[in-house]
């Protein structure tokens, strides 16, 4: 238990975060969605830590499964995205929705971010609609160049 502790205060050091960093709560006019989000689903450490590791195994084993059905652009391109999508989102885990929405919108990677989200919603298009297996690599392309440099 000490060394799961110890590796999510390691995770938080990492991310910028202070180890001993007490939450408090803003005023009720001054909450926001995440605040209430935040307050409401509270994890210990250990749930933590199961939570990010099998949302990020979920994450890759369908980026990784997306390969199989690379000549198929519908199902590639779902499956790409969808495990993008659970794979930047396990980091919600470690170190809250609300603190990953504001590092996403950072001056530093809205720009990413922007491109991120654009490219997801390109690739999603040309995958269900237009079934260009060409402009849904493109977009896949975008989309990873992009979560590249979002890191």
């Amino acid at each position: 238990m000490d060394t799961m502790r110890g590796a999510l205060e390691r995770a938080k050091m990492l991310v910028g975060m202070e180890v001993d960093e007490e939450s408090g709560l803003p005023p009720p006019e001054e909450q926001s969605f995440f605040d209430d989000i935040n307050r409401n689903c509270t994890l210990n450490t250990t749930q933590r830590l199961y939570g990010f590791a099998i949302c990020l195994a979920a994450g890759l084993t369908c980026t990784f499964l997306s390969m199989i059905v690379f000549f198929n652009p519908v199902k590639f391109g779902v499956t790409f995205t969808l495990g993008n999508l659970m794979a930047l989102g396990s980091t919600a885990f470690l170190i809250g929705p609300k603190r990953q929405f504001d590092m996403m919108l950072d001056s530093v990677r809205i720009y990413a971010t922007a491109i991120y989200i654009a490219s997801i919603i390109i690739a999603l298009f040309c995958a269900l609609y237009v079934h260009s297996k060409l402009l849904t690599l493109l977009a896949i392309i975008l989309e990873f160049g992009a979560l590249v440099c979002f890191n």
